[in-house]
């Protein structure tokens, strides 16, 4: 069974109201040039999907890593 992960991602710019919105349950921080999202990744699949509705907002992903428990 797989075990849940936070992840971090950096990604560029700021995000609207709108794509934070697609992001519920995530901290979002600024970080100029930059905005953190912060939040749990159920598994795989899920990281997939955060990773897709990234691309679909047209966000630049800049860089992930999970962050240890």
């Amino acid at each position: 069974m797989a075990t849940m992960m936070r992840y971090e991602f950096r990604v560029d710019g700021c995000m609207s109201e709108l794509a934070r919105a697609a992001f519920v349950g995530m901290r979002i921080t600024e970080a100029p040039p930059e905005t953190i999202v912060f939040g749990e990744v159920l598994d795989e699949s899920h990281l997939h999907g955060i990773i897709a509705q990234f691309q679909t907002l047209g966000i630049t992903v800049v860089s992930m890593h999970p962050v240890p428990a």
